[in-house]
């Protein structure tokens, strides 16, 4: 299917990202650009700021409670998009809030570090230390520790399946669902995916090369499993999936990969396609009603803990 007439819009609005500019620049941009592109903010009952400890220090994060009548919630604990260069807590408000409200769940947003000041594995140190510290403190943060939810997109997604799988073999915390919108599972090869959809659909190619040798510069490191969840030897016994996927995406391929290595390993999952679209839709309702979509999507799968 061709790029629906939203889509297209989109990127008349925004372009592909670019390259060439310096990882402060890039944010600066990626910040303003995406600004334009989002769906009005709701109110929610309450939004805090949290310090979490982590072994390297505080880590910002954002506590989102959809409504303020003391029950138990799921917990939904969601690592941003960008690369692990570009994306914030300011950035992925109005979606956190839009998932807290129709998932009726408490939602964390997590501020891990960014490359290439701080590479890999320091925004997975900082998503772990989170999860722990979010599930240790699940009463108190209004959520329900049977109920956990580890979520993000691109280089979050990525994360949030490298902590599904940390906690599978930590033996804890228990992990009752994994959301992965379009992660990045595999920085150590190129799929058709990434020739088809290497230019014009905002997320190039070349971005992604840049963002990999950002995030884990030694290419050898690239191998290892938590840096590339894909090669993880096994997957069996990892938390239940919704894998959320872009028609126009580099990382299309990939994504099913990983998908079709779930369901192997007799891991329900939930892999969903949309047609049409690229690779940052999720982030984009104020002019892609997809994004409404996969919201209502993961709320549902949500809902049924």
């Amino acid at each position: 299917m061709t790029l629906t007439v939203q889509a297209r819009r989109a990127i008349d609005c925004a372009g592909d990202l670019p390259t060439g500019l310096t990882p402060p620049e890039l944010r600066r941009v990626y910040a303003a650009q995406r600004a334009r592109l989002q769906p009005p903010r709701p109110e929610i009952a309450r939004v805090v700021e949290l310090s979490i400890p982590g072994r390297d220090g505080e880590v910002a994060a954002r506590l989102y409670w959809p409504r303020d009548d003391g029950a138990s919630r799921p917990l939904t604990i969601y690592f941003h998009g960008g690369g692990w260069v570009v994306g914030s807590l300011d950035g992925y408000d109005t979606t956190c809030r839009r998932l807290a409200l129709k998932a009726d769940s408490v939602v964390v947003s997590v501020e891990y570090r960014l490359a290439p000041e701080n590479p890999f594995p320091a925004a997975l140190h900082d998503a772990w230390d989170a999860t722990l510290w979010c599930v240790a403190e699940a009463a108190r943060l209004g959520g329900d520790p049977r109920r956990v939810v580890v979520a993000g997109d691109s280089a979050g997604g990525t994360l949030a399946a490298v902590v599904a799988l940390m906690a599978r073999d930590a033996g804890a915390p228990a992990i009752a669902l994994q959301t992965l919108i379009y992660p990045v599972v595999d920085l150590t090869r190129e799929t058709d995916s990434h020739v088809r959809n290497a230019e014009g659909y905002m997320l190039t190619t070349a971005a992604l090369r840049w963002f990999y040798d950002c995030y884990v510069p030694d290419r050898a490191a690239r191998a290892d499993w938590r840096a590339s969840p894909l090669l993880c030897p096994s997957l069996a016994g990892v938390a239940p999936a919704l894998v959320i996927a872009a028609e126009h995406d580099p990382l299309v391929d990939e994504n099913a990969a990983y998908a079709d290595r779930l369901r192997a390993a007799s891991v329900p999952v939930d892999h969903v396609v949309f047609p049409g679209m690229l690779h940052p839709f999720f982030t984009l309702g104020g002019v892609i009603d997809e994004a409404a979509q996969a919201e209502d999507l993961i709320s549902a799968a949500i809902g049924r803990l």
